[in-house]
């Protein structure tokens, strides 16, 4: 059983980050949190400092390289990680027209630059130091494309595939890596949906699965399985057989968040 004790989640200022932050709680614990809402970020601080972790919040959007690698490398002078969540993300879709192309290019900087820039820094000192873990947040969209959110879901596909084959990659330098697909969690971000969301999870409910399954260092965690095995069957399906069901489904709404 992994029990790290020096963890990085970024995107914590709300929704699973920060659920995931509050899970992870407690005495001996160092928390380095980041995400883009700086009183959000401080109330999730504040939660965790309550519970006796020490936390380290920073203001940072993780689509910027050069301040990711610098706040990642100083706090692991100071404290090696253990573990990292790269968990910050966007979701926008179509509105039933064409994806905007700033929309699409904002959401891959974020779900896909963002979880590099989380991640890629850290790796050298962690094959060095033969131990770590490193978790990526994909989704069960990333299984599928769907059609009123093609960015959301490509961006959350490449980190599904990325995370998979990095796993494999650092097997043998002790380094653990994980790849999260959630389906639909309750969160801002899912409040936005105008559409019925199946088997919608409490954040909290998420976060404590999330915890055991990569104390287990399992390599994929994905739920809720029914909805898992909806997405593998769309998945093994001719796209000509279900392609006219697909364009059907209610599309996620414009500007990504």
């Amino acid at each position: 059983m992994l029990s790290p004790k020096t963890i990085v989640i970024t995107g914590a200022s709300s929704g699973l980050g920060a659920a995931l932050a509050v899970e992870y709680t407690g005495p001996g614990i160092l928390l380095a949190l980041t995400g883009r809402d700086a009183d959000r970020l401080e109330a999730t601080a504040s939660a965790c400092r309550a519970k006796g972790a020490e936390v380290e919040a920073a203001r940072l959007d993780v689509s910027d390289t050069a301040a990711m690698e610098a706040w990642l490398l100083a706090l692991d002078n100071r404290q090696p990680v253990d573990l990292v969540i790269a968990n910050a993300g966007i979701s926008a879709g179509t509105g039933g027209a064409v994806e905007p192309a700033d929309q699409a290019r904002r959401i891959f900087a974020v779900n896909l630059d963002g979880v590099l820039n989380s991640v890629l820094p850290l790796i050298p000192r962690m094959q060095a130091r033969k131990s770590g873990q490193i978790a990526l947040m994909s989704s069960l969209a990333g299984f599928r494309g769907f059609p009123g959110a093609p960015a959301y879901c490509g961006s959350k596909a490449a980190v599904r595939v990325y995370g998979e084959a990095l796993r494999g990659t650092l097997a043998a330098s002790g380094v653990a890596v994980n790849v999260i697909c959630p389906g639909y969690v309750r969160t801002a971000m899912t409040a936005r949906n105008s559409f019925p969301m199946p088997l919608l999870m409490d954040a909290d409910k998420a976060a404590a699965l999330i915890r055991r399954r990569l104390g287990r260092n399992a390599a994929r965690i994905a739920f809720p399985w029914p909805m898992l095995a909806a997405v593998w069957l769309l998945q093994a399906l001719p796209p000509a057989l279900i392609d006219p069901l697909m364009r059907r489904l209610p599309a996620k709404g414009v500007d990504a968040d």
